[in-house]
């Protein structure tokens, strides 16, 4: 029997503790979320909260935002204020600006402790957050590693990572506050996978993954992939960022459709459409499922759309969806539940397509 939904290609999920970010569970067995990043500065209120919309309209679970000066901080209650998703702001250097951020009512801070000048303000956040009852990502990045760690372990290592991880971990425990949980992020795939397995060996504080950055979005996805993927089928993993150069919308699109590849996330839209080999007959396929995919983004119902180019591949993969289109010659057929609906012209098919999707939604909704 070949039913997919009875194949897993994952190990059972690691146990983690849980946190609470906002109304968002990150670990124990809560469902791994997805995080993105604002381009823009949190000053910029209108900007930000436009943003944030978007991502959340993409699937975004948590969204974090980078804090330069006092300026971005006292803005975020004017964001918290008008979005629905978890505000987590991104702190370095200045402990003052994670109080100010703790102040707005942040749903969580995202620190290195091993920059914030010292263990002493370090304690200070800490303390602070604790009083909230508002968890802290320890965010370990190769990039920013610290200079002794660095020169212990001869470069960055895996082991490197986890020693900085662990370290201001200790902190954490010292001051008796378990809302915590953290990263290990590499721009090398190998070096992130490395270090993830190797922290986990050591401790149940649940993990954010991510490859650091990972680059512009074909090689950040391809990078990203290498390393989440992985690291999520060994059951590693409670909440991911994929990290790419560009709008951020993409890097939840790009997450979102990561763990539904792997059944770790109920399917949602999926545009499939065939390379374009030489067989192809339409004058533009890539540019028609673009455009599909473009007028679905935002759609999070289980459907699959095919969008196929030849007489080969495409009748049988457009009547295996939900909805299809399969040219042939002059003419697309479009497709539902495996049922020939009807011919239309390349100018009628992108529009008769998202016709019949409507048709379905509106049937599904009834």
């Amino acid at each position: 029997m070949n039913d997919k939904n009875t194949i897993s290609v994952c190990a059972p999920r690691r146990f983690s503790r849980s946190v609470r970010v906002g109304p968002c569970v990150i670990g124990g067995d809560a469902p791994i979320s997805i995080q993105s990043m604002t381009t823009h500065r949190p000053r910029d209120v209108e900007a930000t909260v436009s943003q944030i919309v978007a991502l959340e309209t993409a699937g975004c679970d948590l969204v974090r935002v980078a804090l330069r000066n006092r300026d971005d901080a006292e803005a975020l209650g004017r964001v918290r204020a008008r979005i629905r998703i978890p505000l987590i702001a991104d702190i370095h250097f200045d402990y003052r600006l994670a109080l100010l951020a703790l102040e707005q009512g942040v749903d969580g801070l995202r620190v290195n402790p091993g920059n914030l000048g010292g263990d002493d303000r370090a304690r200070t956040v800490i303390e602070a957050a604790k009083e909230r009852e508002i968890p802290i990502r320890i965010g370990v990045n190769a990039g920013s590693l610290d200079k002794r760690i660095h020169a212990e372990h001869h470069g960055i290592t895996p082991a490197a990572l986890v020693a900085s991880a662990m370290k201001e971990l200790a902190l954490f425990e010292e001051m008796g506050y378990d809302q915590v949980k953290v990263s290990l992020k590499a721009s090398d795939p190998i070096v992130t996978i490395a270090a993830n397995r190797l922290f986990t060996a050591q401790s149940e504080v649940p993990l954010h993954l991510g490859v650091t950055e990972a680059g512009p979005p074909v090689t950040g996805t391809a990078r990203s992939a290498a390393a989440l993927a992985v690291l999520l089928a060994e059951g590693i993993g409670d909440t991911i960022r994929v990290s790419l150069s560009g709008d951020p919308v993409q890097e939840v699109q790009v997450a979102r459709t990561l763990l539904e590849s792997l059944g770790l996330r109920t399917p949602g839209c999926r545009v499939v459409a065939c390379p374009t080999c030489g067989r192809c007959r339409a004058s533009d396929l890539p540019g028609l499922a673009a455009r599909i995919e473009q007028r679905l983004q935002g759609m999070h119902e289980s459907l699959t759309v095919a969008i196929m180019g030849c007489e080969v591949n495409g009748p049988g993969e457009a009547a295996a969806a939900d909805l299809g289109l399969a040219c042939a010659g002059t003419r697309w057929r479009l497709f539902a539940k495996g049922e020939a609906l009807h011919t239309v012209t390349e100018e009628e098919a992108e529009d008769s397509l998202m016709m019949e999707i409507q048709r379905w939604r509106t049937a599904r909704e009834r």
